[in-house]
């Protein structure tokens, strides 16, 4: 059983071994690119909230808001 365990540990160690680390300048612009992405999407999301979504406390209740009441 231990020697198992060792053969797993040294075989982990020697794929680890095998790794392409990101530098970081690499990981630096990775994550400028997610943060940028990300608040992106949610202003997307966000957009399309307001002018799809159904807020009943605001005056805008957008486009299915209003498809809403002339249905009803």
């Amino acid at each position: 059983m231990a020697n198992r365990i060792v053969g797993y540990v040294k075989s982990c160690y020697d794929e680890m071994k095998k790794v392409s680390w990101p530098t970081m300048d690499e990981l630096m612009n990775s994550t400028v690119v997610v943060f940028v992405a990300s608040l992106i999407i949610a202003l997307i999301v966000f957009v399309m909230d307001i002018a799809f979504g159904v807020h009943p406390t605001m005056f805008w209740k957008g486009l299915l808001g209003y498809i809403y009441q002339l249905i009803a």
